[in-house]
């Protein structure tokens, strides 16, 4: 698939199965956030990659967070699966850098090229994923456990996988909608 077809079809993917990225193909996908816009060479990131035993690890963190947050019996139950929806959780991280010319919205927004280069190398390798926030991405308990600075900010969780069926094709959008020109 070339980049440009990449790009113009990108469709997140709700649905996944093993296997995971593995070997070279997941080191292609780590390196492709490694190279996200990144002004003033900050590396504003870091990133947490959960499978296997690590998935569980972090659904017992969504419980104590659910519990800790007084939601309903029924996400407290929910909280644990929810890693489990992929072989595969990267948790992106901007570690916010003081520095006097790149404002603390451009780190996040560097981080979040970061994980939008992942999901796309994925994609571009035969897998897929989505990624998600919530909750839980704004929650102390789960900051705390994760060892973020005040600063720090959880951009998201990337759930990356096999895809269980193929992804349904969705119309473009009109660009005309979106898009001025100033001649």
């Amino acid at each position: 698939m070339d980049a440009l077809e990449l790009l113009l079809n990108r469709r997140s993917h709700p649905r996944l199965t093993a296997p995971a990225p593995a070997g070279e193909v997941l080191n292609n996908i780590l390196q492709a956030a490694l190279r996200a816009p990144d002004h003033a060479s900050l590396t504003p990131w870091r990133f947490i990659i959960c499978q296997g035993s690590g998935l569980s690890k972090l659904g017992a963190l969504f419980e104590q967070s659910a519990i800790a947050n007084d939601k309903s019996e029924k996400e407290i139950e929910r909280a644990p699966q929810l890693p489990l929806r992929a072989p595969m959780v990267i948790i992106a991280i901007t570690q916010y850098k003081a520095h006097e010319k790149v404002p603390r919205e451009e780190q996040l927004a560097s981080t979040a090229c970061a994980v939008m280069a992942m999901q796309m190398a994925a994609q571009a390798q035969g897998f897929n994923g989505i990624w998600r926030t919530g909750a839980f991405a704004h929650c102390d308990l789960v900051r705390n456990a994760l060892e973020l600075a005040q600063e720090d900010e959880i951009s998201g969780f990337l759930y990356l996988g096999t895809p269980m069926f193929e992804t349904p094709e969705k119309a473009p959008l009109n660009s005309e909608d979106y898009f001025s020109y100033w001649q």
